[in-house]
């Protein structure tokens, strides 16, 4: 009876060739634009440095403003990880315009005294200037480096020793990974997301079409139903991870952790969602309603679990160190959790329990609520 089911579910899955189509191409889709974001949008912070004209002394023989400003370019220059960009400016009042109209995002102003006060300690330390949004990122990052170089180069100039030194130790192999890299395992779980249309629609398909009645007279079980059509889910699930997997590995991506623990995050994943499915599926009696309401649950599976974007949400309580929120009981927060804990830091199983179990939990709550719905709704022989 599975097998006859399956075949038929099969041969409805392929009759539905639009459905198919948009499921396995969305998320390689994101995936390409993803990557032309990263590479048209690297990360910088575009930092001017506007030197007044420096108090002249017979204590110093250079203008140490100017000289700042070489050394800060070499040294962006030279090391790849400081995003800055770094560019003199003669006019102040030019500068902050620029500031205003988000063309720059930090200027740092050289007092006058800057040389000779650095030349003679006695009469006292000179007032940098740096000036920018504070309520932007960019401002505070390009602030903080552009204060590390200045700290320094008049560690340099004075022979002042440091006082410590900072080794920077990257979590597990966060250091060799790219943006883009980052948000490939939301792009992974949003090819299973869209699951949601395509179970949705194949198991909906045979209420609309009437075809359901057969199954009731036949005296088929909801679960044997479920089986047969949602087999056929799993591969179509497979298929478009498979071809989100190797449009992003084409890109740069690459998987760092275990690859039986990451395709068990992934085959949980995909149980999930056809599990969420069925409930949806529940709710529905035809296609058009489907390709309506499912929209809801669709978006804020997208754009509320990480899939789209990242974004976290304050937990309600903690179990075992796991925060618990509104957030975590949809399926694809945990799954792209873990899926990052082993594709970008490298975890082992070890890691990923918590995520494992709360993904676990709520496919059996999916599956028992959406089991239940449907067969009171679609499967009720009286």
């Amino acid at each position: 009876m599975i097998r006859a089911i399956f075949v038929k579910a099969l041969k409805e899955q392929l009759r539905n060739i639009w459905i198919l189509i948009l499921t396995l191409s969305l998320a390689p889709f994101f995936v390409f634009i993803y990557y032309l974001i990263n590479e048209s949008e690297q990360i910088h912070f575009n930092v001017m440095i506007h030197v007044k004209h420096q108090i002249q002394s017979p204590q110093i023989s250079q203008d140490l403003g100017l000289e700042f400003i070489s050394y800060a370019q070499y040294y962006a220059d030279s090391h790849a990880e400081i995003p800055l960009r770094i560019q003199q400016v003669g006019d102040g009042r030019a500068a902050v315009e620029r500031l205003s109209e988000g063309a720059a995002d930090v200027l740092l102003i050289i007092p006058e005294d800057f040389s000779i006060k650095l030349a003679d300690s006695s009469l006292g330390l000179p007032q940098i200037s740096i000036r920018g949004d504070l309520t932007k990122t960019a401002y505070l990052i390009g602030a903080v480096w552009m204060g590390e170089l200045m700290d320094v180069f008049v560690m340099e100039q004075t022979g002042r020793p440091r006082l410590y030194e900072i080794n920077e130790v990257p979590l597990a192999n966060s250091s060799e990974v790219s943006e883009f890299e980052r948000w490939m395992p939301g792009m992974l779980i949003l090819s299973i997301i869209m699951l949601m249309f395509s179970a949705t629609i194949a198991i909906v398909t045979e209420v609309d079409q009437k075809t359901i009645l057969r199954f009731k007279l036949s005296a088929v079980k909801a679960g044997q139903f479920l089986v047969g059509v949602g087999s056929v889910q799993v591969l179509v699930g497979l298929l478009s991870l498979l071809l989100t997997y190797l449009a992003a590995s084409s890109l740069g991506f690459e998987n760092r952790g275990s690859s039986c623990l990451f395709a068990l995050i992934s085959f949980l994943s995909i149980l999930s969602m056809i599990s969420f499915s069925l409930i949806l599926a529940g709710l529905t009696r035809s296609v058009t309603e489907v390709l309506v309401i499912g929209n809801f649950p669709l978006f804020l599976f997208m754009f509320f679990t990480g899939a789209a974007f990242p974004i976290k949400v304050a937990p309600w309580f903690e179990v075992g160190g796991y925060g618990i929120s509104w957030q975590t009981l949809l399926s694809p927060t945990p799954a792209i959790q873990a899926l990052s804990k082993v594709s970008i830091l490298g975890q082992d199983w070890h890691g990923v329990i918590p995520e494992v179990v709360t993904l676990l939990v709520l496919t059996g709550l999916y599956f028992i609520l959406g089991l239940i719905i449907f067969q009171k709704r679609h499967l009720k022989t009286t």
